[in-house]
């Protein structure tokens, strides 16, 4: 059960129904973290346009293997449900590349040292070393790159803890970060 009451579409504030047409437009429904966000119409704007901007960086792929490692890391069963099914049906990555996705890894060498910098981003709160980031630019990735996998990681840390904090009903195929195989 939620601990933060995610309202019905119809229900939440005033400001936030246009910006929930237009996720309604992109995805063809409204998950209940968009409603979650939707509590706070400011937030909400804000989280978009993140989303929206970052939506131009990488590639789906990469980004959402980057989705699923920082889901996994950060225990978040909602987001990592999600980003299984987009991963799947959208960006059509296959389950056991999922698998090492979720373990900040990816059997792509460019994929992967974007996957690893993301975790150790991650566990690390953005200390990384001096190594991680040599890693990352072997691999062929640029410093604005560098920039915008990181933004990739801000933007699903606060999906993750928001998520995780409100105990958002999962409105995927449910998927368990304490069930990695």
């Amino acid at each position: 059960m939620s601990r933060i009451a995610v309202t019905a579409r119809e229900d939440t504030p005033a400001a936030a129904q246009p910006l929930l047409d237009a996720v309604e437009k992109q995805l063809g429904i409204v998950p209940n973290m968009f409603r979650l966000i939707a509590l706070s119409p400011p937030v909400l704007q804000g989280f978009l346009g993140l989303s929206g901007a970052l939506a131009k960086t990488l590639n789906v792929k990469t980004r959402e293997r980057i989705a699923l490692a920082v889901a996994q890391i950060n225990g978040c069963d909602y987001c990592l449900s999600a980003h299984t099914y987009i991963g799947l049906n959208m960006a059509k990555i296959d389950a056991d590349e999922i698998a090492l996705n979720r373990g900040g890894a990816s059997s792509d060498p460019m994929a992967n040292a974007a996957v690893a910098f993301a975790a150790a981003v991650t566990r690390s709160r953005g200390h990384v070393s001096d190594a991680d980031i040599a890693a990352v630019r072997d691999a062929g990735y640029t410093d604005a790159q560098i920039v915008e996998i990181v933004g990739v990681v801000v933007e699903n840390v606060f999906t993750n803890f928001l998520n995780n904090v409100a105990g958002t009903e999962i409105d995927f195929p449910v998927v368990r970060a304490a069930e990695l195989a």
